[in-house]
């Protein structure tokens, strides 16, 4: 069977696999949070031919390609555009880092623009209902929920004329935080691609500040991926007709022996 049958669809399947994540990069251009997924390519298996007239010990060797596979390349975690909402419990981190939360199994979650409000136990928790990692109890009477630049969690209680602070946030940062495991809802768990997390107070060195009223939009360009996906859609195209020339020089070579 000719190389290029092979080659023709090794290429389509991997450049379907680039405009699935294209397309899902645009149904999510409106998600807060939402990082963009980015999408690699290498060759694969070289095969050696024997060239006429030389013998098959001759150093002299000519070799084939057989075809391309897409790579996933996580997440790229450029800032989105941070957006005023005017709403407490909105909150977006301005620079590198996550806000760390408790999933139902224990385990730890990362997450970069969180809504957060207490939860029916007490606790500060996002709208989904992971609690905050550094576990702040918010008291029923409490009001004015305030969250500073570096993370200090206050609020106005009853018979009580200045704010009270109820506790700390911290930011865990990732060397390479495009390894994280994306697990939906704009969650993100560790894995050993990532490196071990690293924690510090917002604005300490290499980590960001916290912005309440504010939420962080996707960071997907429309232009870029519009432009992406018509190149991919040629190169498909493409692959095909490769696919389908090898497929008529399959038909003509069967046809002499008929």
């Amino acid at each position: 069977m000719p190389n290029s049958l092979y080659i023709g669809a090794a290429g389509m399947v991997a450049q379907q696999l680039s405009i699935d994540t294209i397309a899902n990069n645009i149904a999510n251009i409106n998600t807060p949070g939402y990082k963009k997924a980015r999408v690699s390519f290498r060759d694969v298996y070289y095969g050696g031919l024997e060239r006429a007239g030389l013998s098959p010990q001759s150093d002299v060797q000519a070799y084939a390609g057989m075809g391309t596979v897409a790579i996933p390349l996580g997440k790229a975690f450029d800032q989105g555009q941070l957006k005023k909402t005017d709403a407490s419990s909105d909150l977006a981190i301005s620079g590198d880092g996550f806000v760390e939360v408790v999933l139902p199994d224990g385990s730890s979650g990362y997450v970069r623009s969180p809504v957060l409000q207490a939860n029916r136990d007490g606790m500060l928790a996002t709208s989904d209902g992971y609690v905050l990692h550094q576990q702040i109890a918010v008291p029923s009477e409490a009001s004015a929920l305030q969250i500073d630049a570096t993370g200090r969690v206050s609020a106005s209680l009853a018979g009580e004329s200045t704010a009270t602070e109820l506790g700390q946030i911290e930011l865990v940062r990732f060397i390479n935080p495009s390894g994280l495991t994306p697990l939906g809802e704009n969650l993100y768990g560790a894995s050993d691609k990532a490196g071990d997390p690293l924690r510090g107070k917002p604005g300490d060195e290499g980590f960001g500040t916290l912005l309440q009223g504010y939420s962080e939009g996707s960071n997907v360009q429309l232009n870029d991926e519009m432009i992406n996906m018509t190149i991919t859609q040629h190169i498909f195209n493409l692959c095909a007709k490769v696919f389908q020339a090898g497929d008529d020089m399959e038909s003509t070579v069967n046809s002499l022996f008929r």
